[in-house]
């Protein structure tokens, strides 16, 4: 047994042969560190073939779906794709202070309370500190196991004695092992320590929940590869100057990526937001210059939010792009496309774009409220009230279909809208859904208007004819 050092990258992963600045592989800087590794035996010794393993026809494997634990939490066992799936390994990220730890202690007593035994196991905090946080969200139970260790070779010898339903590792980038020298919360460990409690899941028929750390640009801490080995990866994101928290599903093996669930902060704790449409609308700005609504999809869940939008003449030589909750570079795009296509001067004016509540839009349905926005700031004139807008724009100003339209019209319906301005090509589909008909019956008088257009500057005529 020989004694060997290796440079490997914090972020990605990747071994180099020497110390470089920056990695080749994931360009990061300042991210490669030296690890002391053990080679045990010879390079060129004969490697020993193990039992054969029977294969089975895939015809033969039943399709039924895997039984499911539900956390009794609607929003989460929603971004789960229904509950718990036996043997499965999730991943939970988010920034410090989020609401990781205690929407994971307020699910692991409701599945202590209708499931059977819980193993919660921390390395970051006391067993006191814990306590005192299930007392203040009421989330005690005698089924609910808690230990403190960092070990990895306490935590597999723990779980085999207790046999728990669900297992949770707060965190993983505190957890070592003895195989390993290097520091915790490096690659070798983080990656290591995962894998064993994800074989031991595997190998029990446990759920296993695992915490991670995030970095200062919001991704999981720790190699890439981490994210590749579980089940499921979920998000918690949140503004501090807001109640409200998401949890998003980047991956997910048991249900859709990209479903969110939407929770409210409170000194009891996290709960859930079934219309979370209307809190984002709670407080909207009614005929205000700059003001739109928009129909997003986030997974299969439809949400109105309102994206909001300034426009000042610049005092520098280059005007400023400042954005809160959408990509600035599309922002930059689509405003270029305005300009270009309607022909509104923009060149000299500052312009910032805001989606109200802290909400982060990533679909490009989201473009027509963008450019609607600040046109109406522009020009000082207010859209509608009573208007939602969806629909994704290209660079030669033509209005492009998106994805469930029928969706975003009925959550539009349901909260009161009755202006509908969508692309062409999804207005065959929401008059096939017959929408109005089927909420007839329990809102008497339905004033309902869908607009269609294929470009740009058709949409805008249609706004302010």
């Amino acid at each position: 047994m020989a004694a060997k050092a290796t440079f490997v990258c914090q972020a990605c992963g990747s071994e180099q042969r020497k110390w470089q600045g920056q990695c080749p592989d994931c360009h990061e800087w300042n991210c490669i560190s030296e690890q002391a590794i053990e080679v045990k035996g010879f390079r060129n010794q004969t490697i020993s073939l193990g039992q054969a393993l029977t294969p089975q026809p895939i015809t033969a494997i039943s399709s039924q779906d895997a039984p499911r634990r539900q956390t009794h939490i609607d929003e989460f066992d929603r971004v789960l794709g229904g509950g718990l799936v036996q043997g499965s390994a999730i991943l939970i990220g988010g920034d410090p202070g989020i609401g990781k730890s205690t929407l994971l202690l307020q699910a692991s007593a409701l599945l202590a309370q209708h499931h059977g035994m819980v193993l919660y196991i921390t390395g970051e905090e006391s067993a006191r500190q814990v306590h005192l946080r299930g007392e203040r969200i009421d989330a005690l139970h005698e089924n609910l196991q808690l230990v403190t260790s960092c070990d990895l070779e306490a935590m597999l010898s723990t779980i085999a004695k207790c046999k728990p339903h669900t297992v949770i590792i707060d965190s993983i980038q505190t957890t070592v092992t003895s195989q390993l020298s290097s520091a915790p919360g490096t690659v070798a460990q983080v990656r290591d320590c995962a894998a064993a409690l994800i074989k031991s899941a595997k190998e029990f028929g446990h759920a296993v929940i695992l915490v991670g750390h995030v970095t200062k640009d919001g991704s999981i801490a720790g190699p890439r590869v981490l994210e590749h080995m579980v089940d499921a990866v979920l998000y918690f994101e949140g503004d501090r100057g807001h109640n409200h928290r998401v949890l998003r599903a980047v991956k997910n093996r048991f249900g859709p990526a990209g479903e969110i669930g939407v929770f409210e902060m409170s000194d009891k704790g996290l709960t859930g937001i079934r219309d979370a449409s209307r809190m984002f609308l709670a407080e909207r700005a009614v005929d205000v210059p700059g003001s739109v609504v928009v129909a997003c999809m986030e997974g299969t869940r439809p949400i109105l939010v309102e994206i909001q939008a300034l426009v000042a003449p610049t005092v520098y030589a280059t005007p400023k792009r400042s954005t809160v909750g959408v990509d600035a570079n599309r922002v930059g795009m689509l405003t270029a496309v305005l300009e270009r296509r309607v022909g509104i001067p923009l060149g000299t004016q500052d312009i910032y774009v805001n989606v109200v509540g802290g909400v982060k839009l990533r679909e490009p349905a989201s473009d027509l409220g963008v450019v609607l926005a600040i046109l109406s700031a522009f020009q000082e004139k207010a859209l509608p009230a009573n208007l939602v807008v969806f629909g994704e724009i290209g660079l030669t100003g033509e209005l492009r279909p998106v994805s469930l339209p029928e969706a975003r019209a009925k959550e539009a319906l349901n909260l009161g809208f009755e202006q509908l301005l969508l692309p062409q090509g999804n207005f065959t589909r929401v008059q096939e859904a017959n929408i109005t008909a089927t909420l007839r019956t329990t809102t008497q008088d339905v004033a309902w208007s869908t607009l269609a257009a294929k470009h740009l500057s058709d949409a805008v005529q249609m706004i302010y004819r």
